[in-house]
């Protein structure tokens, strides 16, 4: 709760005066994706960190960003050891074959406090349009006007189905919910 107060507090407003996207390179110890699941109808949640990412933000014309960012689906893990081997294994994400998931913008509308992420989700080597929700936030302890270190808070939900992902569906329901967390900051 602590942290949804902080990111509330922390929530941009921009109106930076730029001309052109800005170039950010990704924080990776400080950035994570987290999932939920459901596991005989209980919420259960995972964690699979995140690779790389490349971001361009045009803080004037939101439409000019773009978002790529690659996730290591093999360093995926929950809390239960066997969940942990078959999510991996090759009835769900065939960790194997297809040892990361990426995710590349192909528009983005909206503000920097409330975007829609439109783009392509490949998972297992299958790709598939997805709307992502997208809000931007300053790193805490930076000024109001000091956008070099900044958050990226995207959410939405899968069909892990849509992917080939659709191992055990008498255990795990279709519908994934992701969170992912991008700390960013400018390669200027």
């Amino acid at each position: 709760m602590n942290r949804i107060i902080a990111l509330f507090f922390l929530l941009i407003s921009v109106s930076a005066a730029t001309a052109d996207p800005v170039a950010y390179t990704l924080q990776p110890e400080l950035s994570d994706v987290g999932f939920t699941y459901r596991l005989n109808a209980e919420k259960q949640r995972g964690t699979m960190p995140i690779q790389q990412a490349t971001v361009q933000i045009d803080f004037e014309e939101l439409a000019q960003s773009s978002v790529d960012v690659v996730l290591s689906a093999k360093e995926a893990t929950t809390k239960l050891p066997f969940v942990n081997e078959a999510m991996k294994s090759s009835k769900v994400l065939d960790t194997k074959n297809h040892p990361s998931i990426r995710f590349k913008s192909q528009s983005i509308t909206g503000t920097t406090s409330n975007a829609q992420i439109k783009g392509d989700l490949t998972i297992r080597g299958e790709t598939r349009p997805v709307t992502l929700t997208a809000r931007l936030y300053r790193q805490r302890g930076q000024a109001a006007d000091d956008l070099t270190k900044l958050t990226i808070l995207l959410t939405g939900t899968i069909s892990r189905k849509a992917f080939g992902a659709d191992g055990f569906p008498e255990f795990v329901k279709d519908e994934i919910g992701l969170n992912i967390r991008a700390r960013i900051e400018s390669a200027e």
